[in-house]
């Protein structure tokens, strides 16, 4: 295949595992996924009282028989998913402890569940930030635009410093309408504005999932002998020797990681942390069978 990120047989199998919304959708088509306005779909949502100029089709007979009031019959309409992916592409995301560069993971990440987004009829878009949004790429359900969408992958290089805080404020102001907003990050920025970002995704109405991607290494912090460290945003290094700040540096990613966690959770996102040792497809597929089960409890 012509990018390196994607494995046909990894689609093959996971493609018929489907992508569910936690929480109703909004769109301009039939689809799947449950919307916020009653329709005429075949599950049975609630009764309400007959007005003048209703469907006399949908009123319910016996509810009449039993009342003497005349009532309407509601269905949940549903409708189709709209997935924006924004992904991280500060310096930060080129870092590798000798297993695969976090980018190149997240690419893998953005690439297979677009795929399946529009192989299952719904849309699909990408937004690529470094110190701003560089690149957006609107959502569509065509089967060509997943070219575009894997040609920028293909070509995004990570560098700069993160500014992933305010790409998510732009991205709430922009998305008019409810959808499920996958971001691809190591998460490294300030944590209180991280939150407050996440908690406007969360006040428009939108299904957030957080990839938090980090090195193993990173979190264990296992090196032996003297090192330089450089921070691969704005490119300053530090000489340290590793046993003698090892337990305050593991003290710091563990506040650090129980943090974004919380942020997370306090908004009801759907939160994974992802190592880059992992295998990209079980991660995946745990994404998708995890939303099956919560489906609708948000």
């Amino acid at each position: 295949m012509k990018y390196d990120f994607l494995d046909p047989a990894a689609l093959s199998r996971l493609g018929a595992i489907p992508l569910e919304a936690r929480q109703a959708m909004t769109g301009n088509i039939a689809g799947r996924h449950r919307s916020p306005h009653r329709g005429s779909s075949v599950e049975f949502a609630e009764y309400r009282k007959y007005v003048q100029g209703d469907d006399t089709r949908r009123l319910d007979w016996k509810a009449y028989a039993r009342s003497d009031r005349y009532y309407i019959k509601e269905f949940e309409a549903d409708t189709n998913l709209r997935a924006y992916f924004v992904l991280d592409a500060s310096g930060s995301m080129g870092f590798t402890a000798g297993d695969e560069e976090r980018i190149q993971f997240a690419r893998k990440l953005a690439a297979t569940l677009s795929y399946l987004v529009i192989d299952q009829g719904d849309a699909a878009g990408l937004s690529v930030c470094q110190e701003k949004i560089h690149i957006e790429i609107p959502p569509t359900r065509r089967a060509a635009h997943l070219n575009h969408i894997f040609d920028v992958l293909s070509k995004t290089e990570p560098t700069g410093e993160t500014g992933l805080v305010d790409a998510l404020h732009t991205i709430a102001e922009k998305i008019n309408q409810r959808a499920l907003v996958i971001i691809l990050s190591d998460l490294f920025c300030d944590t209180d504005a991280l939150g407050g970002a996440l908690q406007h995704l969360r006040y428009r109405k939108h299904d957030v999932a957080v990839f938090h991607m980090l090195d193993q290494q990173e979190i264990a912090f296992d090196f032996e002998r003297p090192h330089r460290f450089v921070d691969m945003e704005d490119k300053t290094s530090i000489v340290a020797e590793p046993t003698l700040v090892a337990d305050e540096y593991r003290e710091a990613m563990t506040t650090f990681m129980e943090n974004v966690r919380s942020k997370c959770h306090d908004i009801h996102a759907d939160y994974h942390l992802v190592t880059t040792d992992q295998d990209y497809e079980e991660v995946v597929h745990n994404f998708l069978t995890s939303r099956l089960t919560q489906k609708g409890r948000s």
